[in-house]
């Protein structure tokens, strides 16, 4: 025999209907996503356009007219700039500057940022609001107005010999890069269950077990979507490279093509190939993180 349990008074156990699922956006919005997307794709395809032209044709008329005689195709702008030396130095030898400056200095300020983000979230000493909002502070102070600080000091006699050149660079770097980056991998880190953290402590773990077994596993989309800003960056640097780097030996791909280009910029064609030339990498960093970017931006924005 079964028994039926009637209702409460006051409760009404019809089903609901389904959801309708709505289109995504407005009409509006839809067309305001394909502008942007226009203004963002369409100088890109005119710049790859140009690169595969002849220096004449780029100087004397728009890349649009290209479509008119598709034929006239050329790899004399890549191999100008693949082929040209800067002081001396072969082009490949700028790349591989670019990739010693590009790595520790976007990996340096990262792990320090990790560790400062876990502190100002999970651990309490005096100080810790007023210290947080004063690294915070440093996001609005223009990067020109550091440079001679730092100069400075570098050229003082408190700074090791030993660390001059690369290892200066990836120093201003880090130092540029670090407020932002504790910003960021606070609002992940300190939305991270509580929970989980406390369990870990009344089971007798350290606070270097516990970042390094649970915060940095879970940590990876804030991490990853940090690293492509700070690899970017870096990557499309040449004020910072070119400030503390000194010689030419010690400099990235954009000093070569500053360089290349002339003081008049008379070689300008040249830019057209050198941007997709240093473009490689970074699409690569880019697509092989992309997963994890969009997690990593809302990383923090929405709990519970």
């Amino acid at each position: 025999m079964t028994a039926t349990i009637a209702p409460a008074p006051g409760h009404d156990l019809t089903p609901l209907p389904p959801t309708v699922a709505k289109p995504l956006g407005s009409p509006v919005g839809r067309a305001a996503v394909w502008m942007l997307a226009a203004l963002w794709t369409v100088p890109t395809m005119g710049l790859l356009i140009s690169s595969f032209r002849p220096e004449d044709d780029i100087k004397s008329t728009g890349w649009w007219t290209w479509f008119t005689e598709p034929t006239n195709v050329t790899l004399e702008n890549y191999s100008g700039v693949l082929e040209n030396k800067v002081n001396g130095l072969p082009f490949s030898d700028f790349f591989w500057n670019t990739v010693r400056i590009a790595i520790p200095a976007a990996v340096i300020p990262i792990v320090i940022a990790a560790f400062a983000a876990y502190a100002f979230s999970w651990m309490k000493f005096k100080g810790r609001d007023l210290i947080f909002v004063l690294i915070v502070g440093l996001m609005v102070v223009p990067l020109q107005m550091c440079l001679i600080p730092l100069l400075q000091f570098f050229g003082s006699s408190y700074f090791p010999d030993a660390l001059e050149g690369t290892p200066t660079i990836w120093i201003a770097h880090a130092i540029f890069g670090m407020p932002l980056a504790i910003f960021l991998l606070k609002n992940f880190i300190g939305s991270l269950p509580s929970e989980v953290i406390e369990a870990a402590r009344v089971d007798g773990a350290s606070h270097m077990t516990i970042f390094v077994r649970i915060v940095l596993p879970l940590s990876v989309p804030a991490l990853a979507s940090l690293a492509i800003f700070q690899f970017l960056w870096v990557w499309n640097d040449l004020l910072v490279a070119k400030v503390f780097g000194g010689g030419a030996e010690s400099q990235p791909m954009t000093f070569a093509m500053v360089d290349m280009v002339g003081n008049k910029g008379n070689e300008w064609q040249l830019l057209t190939a050198g941007a997709f030339v240093t473009m490689i990498v970074p699409l690569i960093v880019f697509l092989s993180l992309q997963r994890y970017f969009v997690r990593g931006l809302l990383a923090g924005s929405v709990k519970g």
